[in-house]
């Protein structure tokens, strides 16, 4: 029995917790940067899924390596070697150059373990007393939804009324420098930091911040950990978002498109002897590095490459944002970002973005508003300039 939209809205309404409020779009099927609604309606995506999908929909060499493996062998836990997961490592360090590697599950999973592991670093290498570590963080930070992150997050909405949190944090402004230098002290273990926010509306640092903050840490002995789980993989016009300034992270987090949209799967990646603290017992997970994650990663990095989608998101990513500064509205304050990760930042008197997003649901694009005022466009890698001409309409005559 095939229910209709309004029908499985309905039972979702009914069963599902309130903790989203998705536009009014129900989605079957995708290919590409395009999916399709219950209705039959094409739209364009310009979410991937947060950036999971950043190799578009159901890309057929990954749906392959995922059919091929899923027959042969999905789960060994860890207690077990697999035949999948040295090769994800080996095809790691060939492109991100990284000398250690530990695979998690969620976004969230790598940055706690991230934590983890900075601690653990701080009492048994640095020398740090027990229990006195701390570890900095930017205001207005997004890394999961697990309780120790929340604790750090100045988000009322994912911080209020979840406590009482674990200490040894402290928050300091997103690409104040001087703000980070006057927080460190003797016990600081770690700096944990996302290269551009995305959740807080594409915020980009000042130039060069990042090259000081390499250089601060390296000084003062602080493990820099670079969350790249949605601007990693390609997203900003490079591999990583950190080659913007030519440094390297003690730890890079990914997640999201190192499965390409198909399965959760992410990676602490070490640029030195961090993670090297971890022994057998002190940290795992059951299905962390399991042969399906890992022949599924394997292929989701392949297509990056070997498809130039890191190339185009440069390229078009220019030109997309070329084409929305055209746009002459009153309602627009600011657009921003680099490469395929974009914002679009509305003056207060627009009313927020959301209903901005619902009518560009109407003109077949589908975009997510943050912080109230702005609208986040993230389409798949692979998008081509007819298709960005195609969004560029769309909302060049919504703001008309």
């Amino acid at each position: 029995m095939t229910l209709s939209a309004s029908d499985l809205y309905a039972i979702e309404a009914r069963l599902g917790a309130r903790n989203y409020k998705p536009l009014d779009v129900t989605l079957t099927r995708g290919e590409g940067v395009w999916v399709w609604d219950t209705e039959g309606k094409r739209y364009l995506d310009c979410l991937s899924a947060y950036s999971a999908l950043n190799q578009g929909h159901c890309h057929p060499k990954i749906l392959a390596a995922m059919t091929e493996q899923a027959q042969r062998l999905t789960l060994t836990s860890r207690a077990f070697r697999n035949d999948q997961l040295p090769l994800l490592y080996q095809d790691l360090e060939k492109l991100t150059g990284a000398k250690m590697i530990l695979p998690m599950n969620s976004g969230a999973e790598a940055v706690e373990s991230a934590l983890k592991v900075t601690r653990k670093w701080g009492y048994e290498v640095k020398g740090v007393a027990p229990d006195q570590a701390n570890i900095i963080t930017c205001s207005n930070n997004f890394h999961g939804r697990t309780l120790g992150i929340v604790g750090f997050s100045t988000d009322p909405l994912a911080h209020n009324n979840y406590g009482p949190f674990a200490g040894g944090f402290k928050t300091v402004p997103f690409g104040d420098f001087d703000a980070l230098a006057a927080a460190i002290d003797n016990n600081t273990v770690g700096f944990l930091v996302e290269p551009i926010q995305g959740e807080a509306g594409v915020l980009i640092p000042p130039a060069g911040y990042f090259k000081r903050v390499r250089e601060l840490c390296t000084e003062k002995n602080i493990v820099l950990v670079l969350d790249e789980i949605q601007t990693g993989l390609g997203r900003t016009g490079k591999l990583l978002a950190q080659e913007h300034e030519g440094i390297k992270s003690d730890l890079t987090l990914l997640g999201k498109a190192l499965s390409g949209g198909f399965y959760p799967i992410s990676a602490v990646l070490a640029n030195n002897d961090v993670l090297k603290v971890l022994q057998p017992g002190t940290h795992g997970s059951t299905f962390g590095g399991n042969p399906l994650a890992s022949a599924i990663a394997r292929a989701a990095l392949r297509v990056l490459v070997e498809e130039g989608m890191i190339e185009n998101a440069r390229v078009q990513g220019e030109y997309f944002m070329s084409q929305l500064r055209t746009i002459k509205s009153d309602l627009i304050r600011e657009v921003r970002g680099r490469g395929l990760m974009i914002a679009i930042e509305l003056q207060p008197q627009a009313g927020g973005a959301y209903k901005y997003c619902e009518r560009l649901r109407d003109k077949g694009l589908l975009a997510k508003d943050t912080h109230v005022n702005t609208m986040r466009l993230a389409p798949p890698l692979l998008i081509q300039r007819a298709e960005i001409d195609f969004a560029c309409e769309a909302l060049a005559d919504l703001f008309k």
